[in-house]
């Protein structure tokens, strides 16, 4: 086993499958069951997952709505998915908790990182919601930032491309895809891994990214064993 602790950053749009917006009951039972592979192997894992399958904050000026009364409609967003995702890996047996970097203490814990950290070494499963609590900072940062204050191996960003390209693969079909690829790289060709504020963090802790493709069977479970899947970021 090549990875003891990781966290998986999931988007909120991953929920969705073919639908337009909400929670698709059979990805959610996708992910649930490649977590689940993992756990059975022994990893401590943390998730933090997006909520742009319910609202997305950067949209908000859209809609009328000023941006951090947007963005923080967006944190309780991922607090629903984070509660859907909970239910998910309950029925499956394994045992979660929900920690919110918002207060809301009759659904999820407060983020304390001792505690998150406790957590994960009786090897529960932990789900970061809310984002950090902050407007202006996405799920992204919220990934970044909790990686690095729970000293997480690696942060795994399970997408629905197969890895990092030169391009966007379904745009340009002479897009090239990396096996790994340098932060120094990524910044110099402008590649969209994470936002820049999440992208700065982990280069800054030497916190190595893998890009991979969460909707293929077993591709988890194959990252944690050691094997080259998708694009490594360090």
């Amino acid at each position: 086993m090549k990875y003891k602790r990781v966290l998986l950053k999931l988007s909120g749009e991953s929920l969705m499958g073919e639908q337009e917006f909400g929670i698709n009951p059979a990805m959610l039972k996708h992910y649930a069951k490649e977590i689940k592979k993992i756990v059975e192997q022994g990893v401590e894992i943390a998730i933090v997952i997006g909520g742009g399958n319910i609202y997305r904050g950067l949209n908000a000026k859209d809609t009328g709505i000023e941006r951090v009364q947007g963005d923080y409609m967006g944190m309780l967003a991922t607090v629903i998915n984070g509660m859907a995702l909970q239910s998910a890996l309950e029925g499956l047996g394994i045992f979660t908790r929900l920690i919110s970097a918002i207060q809301m203490d009759r659904i999820a814990e407060p983020y304390i990182r001792r505690r998150a950290v406790r957590h994960l070494e009786k090897k529960r499963v932990i789900i970061f919601s809310g984002g950090t609590g902050n407007p202006y900072f996405t799920t992204d940062s919220a990934a970044a930032l909790r990686a690095n204050e729970i000293d997480a191996d690696v942060i795994l960003k399970g997408t629905r491309v197969d890895g990092v390209y030169s391009a966007d693969p379904e745009k340009d079909p002479n897009a090239v895809r990396y096996d790994t690829v340098s932060f120094d790289k990524v910044i110099k060709e402008g590649l969209k891994i994470m936002d820049m504020t999440a992208f700065t963090l982990c280069r800054e802790n030497n916190r190595p990214i893998i890009v991979f493709d969460i909707n293929e069977p077993r591709n988890l479970e194959r990252i944690i064993m050691g094997e080259k899947v998708g694009t490594l970021v360090a």
